[in-house]
């Protein structure tokens, strides 16, 4: 059967990303796979020699948890209408996109996230890599122009700029 695949995390542009994902599924008739990639704290590195096994059940439930409420948050009471697969993997966020998505006829979807220069430097792209290495054609699906303006207030609130009274005009 065919597959949608899609990343979430409960950022708002994963929430774009799966509302996406799930009317793409609908339209193709296919399952939508929403997938949560998640690491130990610490990475897998220091997972290694510090963490038991009952640490590792314990964040892997914690990240099950995480993925009902992203689901719960994206479609509340109402269904997507489609058949609905929630899977958590334990990996970088693209790596466990790409090796779900592995079959030329899923669809991958991603959320194309901020494009600020100094969060590019600190977190690689996940929608990058995507693009870069699926084997299945990927939809990047841009972040609403309101969150925009809602992280530029942000940002006006943070450094304390007074609002200019003429940019609340059309």
């Amino acid at each position: 059967m065919r597959r949608v695949v899609v990343g979430a995390t409960g950022t708002p542009g994963s929430l774009a990303a799966l509302h996406k994902a799930a009317a793409e599924a609908r339209v193709r008739d296919a399952e939508l796979w929403v997938v949560l990639a998640w690491q130990p704290p610490g990475g897998e590195l220091g997972s290694r020699n510090s963490l038991g096994p009952a640490f590792l059940a314990q964040c892997r439930a914690a990240v099950v948890e995480r993925l009902r409420e992203v689901l719960d948050t994206a479609f509340g009471a109402v269904p997507p209408g489609v058949t609905l697969v929630g899977l958590t993997v334990r990996g970088t966020p693209g790596a466990a996109l790409v090796d779900t998505a592995r079959d030329p006829d899923d669809l991958l979807v991603v959320g194309t996230g901020s494009r600020a220069m100094w969060r590019r430097l600190v977190r690689p792209s996940v929608a990058r890599y995507c693009l870069t290495h699926a084997a299945c054609p990927v939809l990047a699906v841009p972040s609403s122009p309101l969150q925009a303006e809602l992280e530029s207030v942000h940002r006006r609130n943070v450094w304390r700029i007074p609002l200019d009274p003429r940019e609340l005009a059309p």
